[in-house]
């Protein structure tokens, strides 16, 4: 798989812009500012429908311009498609395949798999767990796209179970006589049991299919200094429970019992997939608060190539970015990065110095400017 051709219209910085790109190595130069990761997130837009700079769509826009268009054509097993997106803030996004609009744009992921790194990825180590539940939600999704329903599913529930909650959270605090109306908890309950245990059941399978992964990833960038090793983390009591779906809808269900009255009392869900963990640790540690910057950044990117090594493995061959990655290693890590990446089908690598880019990842390049990118080989 790979991209043949980008296309964005009022996308960040960009008015108009147009870009053909080749099988391989591509290698993106610019001074820094000027729009070389706004290329890259929209394709990785198009991949998730979700920026892994923003939490919103609005900033996605250029200043000025109503909506975003992104445009690419893709090719997998000889065939050509035309995905196409419209980035309307504050309304549903459109989206077409073909010649055909979609009926919902998540219809499209699966069209696109790529796997993007970016430094915003340090926090996969250092940041909130909601950070790790992402990465493991996105990459649930490129494997088996259906996940993103289920994701959309179990956070619709989630979203109205806490407005529940809270509603009589706030009854309670200003004392109503009822404490508000909990009349249909138990049906939201239900609800988040059955889609939460999908989707528990989803992490979990990753986890146990990506662990080995991400050691031998970690291995390979940081030249056996250390032991990577990742375990997920439950909000719920999981031991010999394994991944079937009734009995994780059950355990959910028996939690949820449990906690309801300090769920009442804070008014809001404090059980399922939502409060869950993924543990990273290296050798006896905790990478978090252990590692040093170097080990995190690449515990970081040993865990987006862990992710690429699963999905190749599960037969999917998925475009690969590395936005401004170089710069951060040493002479060492850049060549054994380098080793790893090259036979990728697809290769995209932003920099803002060409020397950066070990020599043999420099396949096609191009300049990037102010609203422009201009092939130069």
């Amino acid at each position: 798989m790979y991209v043949r051709r980008l296309e964005l219209v009022d996308f960040r910085s960009y008015e108009r812009v147009g870009v053909d790109l080749e099988p391989g190595p591509n290698v993106l130069t610019g001074a820094n500012g000027v729009g070389k990761t706004n290329l890259v997130e929209a394709l990785g837009y198009v991949a998730t429908l979700d920026s892994h700079r923003v939490a919103t769509d609005a900033p996605l826009v250029r200043l000025g311009a109503t909506a975003a268009v992104i445009r690419c054509a893709v090719v997998h097993d000889g065939r050509e498609l035309l995905i196409e997106l419209e980035i309307v803030p504050g309304k549903a996004n459109r989206a077409r395949l073909g010649r055909s609009p979609a009926r919902r744009a998540r219809d499209v992921i699966g069209a696109l798999r790529l796997v993007l790194f970016a430094p915003e990825d340090l926090e996969l180590v250092r940041g909130d767990p909601a950070e790790r539940r992402r990465y493991l939600d996105d990459l649930l999704v490129l494997r088996q796209p259906r996940y993103a329903g289920v994701r959309a599913d179990y956070d619709r529930v989630v979203k109205q179970r806490n407005a529940l909650l809270r509603t009589a959270y706030l009854a309670r605090k200003t004392g109503g006589s009822r404490g508000g109306d909990l009349s249909t908890l138990a049906v939201w309950d239900a609800h988040l049991a059955r889609h939460g245990a999908e989707l528990l059941a989803g992490r979990l399978e990753l986890v146990a299919a990506l662990t080995p992964h991400v050691a031998k990833a970690y291995d390979a960038v940081a030249a056996g200094a250390g032991a990577a090793g990742i375990a997920y983390r439950p909000s719920v009591e999981l031991t010999g429970v394994g991944t079937d779906r009734e009995v994780l809808a059950g355990a959910l269900t028996a939690a949820l019992a449990e906690s309801r009255s300090a769920e009442i009392e804070r008014g809001t869900t404090l059980v399922g997939p939502h409060r869950d963990d993924l543990v990273l640790t290296l050798g006896p540690l905790p990478a978090k608060g252990y590692a040093s910057h170097g080990e995190s950044w690449s515990y970081a990117l040993a865990l987006r190539l862990a992710g690429y090594d699963l999905l190749r493995a599960d037969g999917i061959e998925p475009v690969l970015v590395l936005d401004d990655v170089f710069a951060e290693l040493d002479a060492g890590r850049r060549e054994r990065l380098a080793e790893l990446v090259g036979g990728a089908g697809q290769l995209l690598v932003t920099c803002a110095v060409d020397d950066d880019v070990p020599v043999a990842l420099r396949g096609a390049r191009y300049a990037v400017g102010e609203g422009t990118v201009r092939r130069v080989d």
